[in-house]
C-alpha cells in the first residue's frame, strides 16, 4: 500500500517560514522522483518543486530562491522548506511520488 502523508502546514504571516514534511511508505523511496504541488481553491494543481533520484532539484519560478526541496532517505521523508512566504503561496500543498498523492496540508499566509 503506497501512502504519502504530509504535515507541517499552518498559518503564518507574510515573510515567515514553514517546513512541510512528507513521509512515504509502500515503495522504494530513493528510486523515484518526489515532488511538491499546491492547489488553491478554484485553481488547478500546480507543480512547485521536484527532487530527482540523482540529487538534482528543480523549482517553479514562483518558488525559486525561496523554497528548498530535500530528502532524508533514512526517514523516507521529503521536505519543502518555505521561506519568505507570500499571501499568494496560500494553498493546500501535496506531496507526489510513485504516481501517488498525499492528502495535502494547508498553508495559509496572511498579510
Amino acid at each position: 500500500q503506497v501512502q504519502l502523508v504530509e504535515s507541517g502546514g499552518g498559518l503564518v504571516q507574510a515573510g515567515g517560514s514553514l517546513r512541510l514534511s512528507c513521509v512515504a511508505s509502500g515503495f522504494t523511496f530513493s528510486n523515484y522522483l518526489m515532488a511538491w504541488y499546491r492547489q488553491a481553491p478554484g485553481k488547478e494543481r500546480e507543480w512547485v518543486a521536484s527532487s530527482h533520484s540523482g540529487g538534482n532539484t528543480y523549482y517553479a519560478d514562483s518558488a525559486k530562491g525561496r523554497f528548498t526541496i530535500s530528502r532524508d532517505s533514512a526517514k523516507n521523508t521529503v521536505y519543502l522548506q518555505m521561506n519568505s512566504l507570500k499571501p499568494e503561496d496560500t494553498a493546500v500543498y501535496y506531496c507526489r511520488g510513485y504516481n501517488s498523492w498525499g492528502q495535502g496540508t494547508q498553508v495559509t499566509v496572511s498579510s
